[in-house]
């Protein structure tokens, strides 16, 4: 499936870290594209992983903090990939578990 510009560069916009992915729910929120919604999700899930991991980090190791940073980033860099390739692949099974848990983004 071949994604028009706009509709890859709001999803590619997602994956700005932190923030990207309510900039691109701002901006696909009237026009609803399904492509760009599983990217938003997805985004959103892996912001959550990310803080996770600063707060592992923090508060129980700093290694393993770390580790779960690092393999974030490793994943981040897959999901913008496949956003950049125009797919909708990502995490095993926690990018299913992102697009049921969070609806509210739709």
């Amino acid at each position: 499936m071949k994604n028009s510009s706009p509709r890859k560069s709001t999803a590619l916009i997602a994956y700005t870290p932190f923030v990207g992915f309510l900039i691109a729910y701002y901006i696909n929120k009237d026009e609803k594209e399904p492509f760009t919604t599983w990217h938003i999700k997805n985004m959103f899930g892996l912001t959550i992983l990310f803080i996770s991991s600063l707060i592992v980090q923090s508060q129980i190791s700093y290694i393993v903090g770390d580790i779960l940073w690092l393999l974030c980033c490793i994943i981040w860099l897959y999901c913008w990939a496949m956003a950049y390739f125009s797919k909708t692949k990502g995490i095993p099974f926690l990018s299913e578990k992102f697009q049921e848990w969070f609806t509210f983004l739709d």
